[in-house]
């Protein structure tokens, strides 16, 4: 009886390390599923992420950081309801999770739900060890010029500006107030301070040849729009737009 006690006992002992064993395995294989995914997802390959995602969330669905990669992966796939599930579960797996935070409040941004995603970032912003404020501070200033309230905007964006100067993002943000707002000499002016500092910034000449148009100056508008189409792919979304103002101004 003695003998069957400690063979029982032993046995039960190797179960669990094995246990142990496959499920540490079966971490390693889910984690190396997800780096494979982010790589994808940084080449913008959002299918091939999403598929080695949604693979590895068989394995480890309870991973905050699995999750939020899900997120952005959804996001790429222009499913932001699915993102938004995902950036939620990130955040009732790690709360403190502002990476996930953030990004659930771009998921809210895109679907134009204005107050729930200043909600997500005023809450980013919360944090003082969140390493990058202009993000949220830039994309609060994005959700109040989608809701037109220009001079919170306008106020957002000088913020992201102050914590990093020349955040492309926030420059962008703030030449469309002025330009939303028929302040085009000044756009000009803020637009031209932007491109003597960094000439090859496509979105910025978008919002130039925007200002030109505005302006009735044809000719500049139009070198713009050329100069875009040596800076972006072929078939990207400011080539398209580049061709279809150049077709309207020949």
């Amino acid at each position: 009886m003695k003998n069957l006690l400690i063979f029982i006992f032993f046995s039960f002992i190797v179960s669990a390390c094995v246990t142990s064993a496959d499920r540490q395995d079966q971490n390693n294989h889910a984690q190396a599923m997800k780096k494979e995914g982010d790589i994808f997802q940084n080449q913008g390959d959002y299918t091939k992420a999403l598929g080695k995602l949604l693979e590895a969330e068989k394995l480890i669905p309870e991973d905050p950081y699995l999750q939020n990669s899900l997120g952005l992966a959804y996001m790429g796939k222009k499913r932001d309801d699915l993102a938004v599930t995902a950036f939620q579960k990130a955040l009732n797996l790690k709360p403190d999770y502002t990476d996930a935070l953030n990004n659930l409040g771009a998921a809210y941004l895109r679907q134009e739900k204005w107050d729930m995603a200043i909600k997500s970032f005023n809450t980013t912003l919360e944090s003082l060890l969140y390493r990058t404020p202009h993000y949220p501070l830039s994309n609060i200033g994005w959700a109040y010029l989608g809701d037109k309230k220009f001079h919170l905007a306008e106020t957002y964006f000088q913020k992201a500006l102050d914590e990093q100067p020349w955040f492309l993002q926030a420059s962008h943000g703030l030449a469309q107030v002025y330009l939303q707002t028929g302040q085009v000499d000044q756009a000009m002016d803020y637009l031209h301070q932007c491109l003597q500092r960094t000439p090859n910034i496509a979105i910025l000449h978008a919002d130039l040849a925007e200002a030109y148009e505005e302006k009735g100056l044809r000719h500049q508008a139009i070198k713009s729009y050329q100069l875009i189409l040596k800076l972006v792919p072929e078939r990207s979304v400011l080539a398209k737009r580049a061709e279809a103002r150049l077709a309207e101004l020949y």
